[in-house]
């Protein structure tokens, strides 16, 4: 259990070159397919534009949604949430086809603390600066006091639970706030990919490839978490992989890595269901992909 004191900090650690390797092959579904991401690459800026209106709380809260909480938390005591996470107290995305609020949040400080429950206590800590992404995270849903974000790691492995799209609460007082405009929409059965910005439709992809039967895309909405150029990786020709913020419903990880993250990128072999979950395409759509901002809303279906 966290123990209050003042401020929210949690102790970050530079790796050393081997460790950065270690934790970079982590990210790959396959060798072929999806690669670690790189630390020296250079993040996609955050785009500010004109937020949409935020999403109305649910009938059975007050209007202000949950109360406040002022308690301190040190954050050096609580499980960080990265996408190397297992954290069987986080919730699972109940409304995976639901809107956004053209929000996105990063915390204030070095971490804010993450609760399953506005009126429990924090169940881990999102950080600030993390090599690997997912710490501009999207808004779902904003009260006074609070907002719930999509995250980054998993409630469970496919093997023992509910691997889908994770959510979580952030006070308001922890975090600092930015509009953003574009959601990326994929059609799976239309094989389509498009980026929406206020209402205008930009079709980047009318084909690709998706996961196999046994290695199915993951759907529902989840966000963009990092994106990065990785040379070693051949096979994307030199294009940038974009990350997002879920990972596959039936792989607990892959190649011996504790991880199995979805992605967009560049590959020859791009039409049809014959990935293990990652998104292949044409390098006019990674190019574009790659020009969002993090934390940008991906929404896919079927």
């Amino acid at each position: 259990m966290a123990h209050p004191r003042r401020g929210v900090r949690v102790a970050l650690i530079a790796a050393s070159a081997v460790v950065v390797a270690v934790l970079a092959a982590a990210w790959m579904l396959r060798p072929a397919e999806q690669p670690a991401a790189s630390p020296s690459s250079t993040a996609t800026p955050r785009q500010t534009l004109t937020p949409t209106p935020s999403v109305t709380p649910s009938p059975t809260r007050t209007p202000a949604g949950y109360a406040a909480n002022t308690a301190e938390y040190e954050g050096a005591t609580l499980p960080a949430i990265t996408v190397f996470a297992v954290n069987p107290a986080l919730e699972v995305d109940d409304d995976p086809y639901g809107a956004f609020t053209g929000t996105v949040v990063t915390p204030r400080e070095e971490s804010a603390p993450v609760f399953a429950d506005p009126e429990g206590e924090p169940v881990g800590a999102l950080l600030r600066e993390y090599v690997h992404g997912g710490n501009t995270v999207p808004v779902i849903e904003r009260q006074t006091h609070w907002v719930r974000v999509l995250l980054p790691g998993r409630k469970a492995v496919p093997s023992k639970g509910d691997p889908s799209q994770v959510t979580g609460w952030l006070r308001v007082a922890d975090v600092e706030f930015g509009t953003i405009d574009p959601v990326v929409e994929v059609s799976i059965s239309k094989r389509t990919i498009d980026i929406v910005r206020s209402g205008d439709r930009d079709r980047i992809a009318d084909d690709f490839g998706w996961g196999t039967d046994q290695t199915p895309t993951p759907v529902g909405r989840t966000f963009i978490m990092k994106a990065a150029v990785v040379p070693q990786y051949s096979y994307t020709r030199g294009h940038p992989i974009v990350y997002l913020g879920v990972q596959s419903p039936t792989l607990d990880g892959f190649g011996g890595a504790s991880v199995a993250v979805t992605a967009f990128h560049y590959h020859d072999a791009r039409s049809g269901n014959i990935s293990n979950g990652c998104l292949r395409v044409d390098v006019d759509a990674i190019t574009a992909l790659a020009k969002l901002p993090l934390g940008t809303p991906v929404i896919i279906r079927d």
